[in-house]
């Protein structure tokens, strides 16, 4: 998982996860990764408009956005 959204943050492209909330429910967000620090990712959630911090053992799965659609 890590590789995957080191690969994305290295181009510079956008990707959709699957990400288990606090709550337990899943929901699924549009990001720009910033970084990677330690267990976590760093990112501008496009679904939201605003920057968030993500566990990355809560991304269940991450794709990349191609014309504002997984791919």
């Amino acid at each position: 998982m890590v590789k995957k959204l080191q690969r994305a943050i290295e181009h510079k492209q956008h990707i959709q996860i699957i990400y288990l909330g606090r709550d337990g429910k899943t929901t699924i967000r549009n990001l720009r990764p910033l970084e990677v620090i330690g267990d976590y990712l760093k990112a501008y959630c496009l679904t939201r408009k605003a920057p968030r911090v993500f566990v990355i053992d809560n991304i269940l799965a991450v794709a990349p956005v191609v014309n504002d659609r997984a791919v």
